[in-house]
């Protein structure tokens, strides 16, 4: 878990200037990842994607959406390697009504052993790398269309009657 940690934020690092994190934001923000046991096993390095994304949505105020849930080992270069128990976590992520759930694309092959129920309800991404996961997972606002000729305003009327008396409405 503590190696998955390091490259999640070395990797944050490399990519900070896409999503507008200040380049030493490690200087300046205590980072403390806290995954206790408690009575649920953690899988370390299958959690470098979602340990990532947390980070750059945290960074960046870029949210992550709620219906999505991941799984993944990374690399340095922000490659996603493939994970273990992937029927098991798409059953987890079935339950917990996930609508899309990321895998490593090393793991499409293992898709025949997951339940046809949760191949129906659920879209699989494949991802090769974390530039697809964060495509995929944080919500990122579209820049607004410029439209080619600036609209006119119409000016609104008000029918106002001559005398208003208080039972009196003004319709727009």
């Amino acid at each position: 878990m503590k190696e998955s940690a390091k490259i999640a934020i070395s990797y944050t690092r490399s990519i900070a200037d896409e999503y507008g994190i200040e380049k030493d934001f490690y200087k300046k923000k205590d980072i403390h990842v806290h995954a206790p046991e408690g009575a649920v096993p953690k899988d370390g390095p299958s959690a470098g994607v979602t340990l990532t994304t947390a980070l750059v949505s945290a960074l960046s105020g870029i949210p992550v959406r709620c219906d999505v849930a991941m799984t993944g080992e990374i690399t340095l270069l922000g490659k996603v390697l493939p994970i273990g128990g992937l029927r098991e976590k798409t059953m987890a992520a079935y339950k917990a009504g996930m609508k899309t759930v990321i895998v490593p694309a090393a793991n499409k092959g293992d898709l025949d052993e997951v339940d046809d129920t949760i191949k129906t309800a659920i879209e699989f991404v494949f991802a090769e790398t974390l530039n697809d996961v964060l495509k995929t997972a944080l919500i990122i606002p579209k820049p607004a269309k410029k439209s080619a000729a600036p609209k006119t305003r119409r000016k609104k009327v008000l029918d106002v009657p001559a005398e208003p008396h208080d039972s009196q409405t003004l319709t727009v």
